[in-house]
């Protein structure tokens, strides 16, 4: 299968691209509607502001159809900012999100180390899952954020890091998933995650 990548002006996407070709997945990347209605799977990445990477998505016209995407049933995986666009909302501004899980993302609270959080850090699974099979218990990824998802349901963590506080990591909801971290830069632990979600 191939792992389409939305293309809308943040992320990436060199990165992301490379990493793939290293687990033996086939990618390309997407930046119409009709591409990504073709798609089997769909990762969005993103780097940035909230409001700046909802607004790139509304400016090309893809939001409409990552939600048509989702409500498909085909898997969805965003990662870094694009995990927190798959949100309602964020306190980093007042845009709305994706809406795809239900939830907003807040600000690191000034308890946690230092903000923004950057490096390596343990994510810790909530559960066992597909997404994180083959992964031990607490794997080590490359974070770079000063915000973090927080779901309405705290089922839809799938996992979790501490950094001064702990924070959800990783959220799933049936068919949508997010990882805030960077799982094309966090080495092994990354490949594992990725190709899990080529597989599913």
């Amino acid at each position: 299968m191939t792992v389409s990548i939305v293309a809308y002006g943040l992320g990436n996407l060199g990165s992301v691209t490379n990493m793939l070709r290293r687990i033996g997945a086939d990618s390309r990347l997407v930046q119409t509607p009709e591409e990504i209605a073709a798609s089997d799977r769909l990762l969005l990445p993103g780097v940035g502001a909230f409001g700046a990477g909802m607004a790139l998505l509304e400016q090309r016209g893809l939001v409409p159809a990552i939600r048509a995407f989702a409500a498909s049933g085909r898997p969805v995986l965003g990662i870094c900012l694009g995990m927190q666009l798959l949100l309602e909302g964020s306190e980093e501004g007042d845009a709305e999100g994706l809406g795809l899980i239900p939830g907003r993302s807040h600000r690191l609270p000034p308890s946690a180390i230092r903000v923004p959080h950057m490096g390596w850090n343990l994510v810790t699974p909530t559960r066992a899952d597909p997404l994180v099979g083959g992964l031990p218990d607490a794997s080590r990824f490359y974070f770079v954020h000063s915000y973090h998802a927080v779901p309405e349901d705290p089922a839809h963590i799938l996992g979790v890091t501490t950094y001064g506080v702990p924070f959800a990591s990783m959220i799933r909801s049936e068919n949508v998933m997010g990882a805030q971290y960077h799982p094309e830069k966090s080495h092994d632990f990354g490949k594992r995650v990725l190709a899990n979600f080529a597989r599913l």
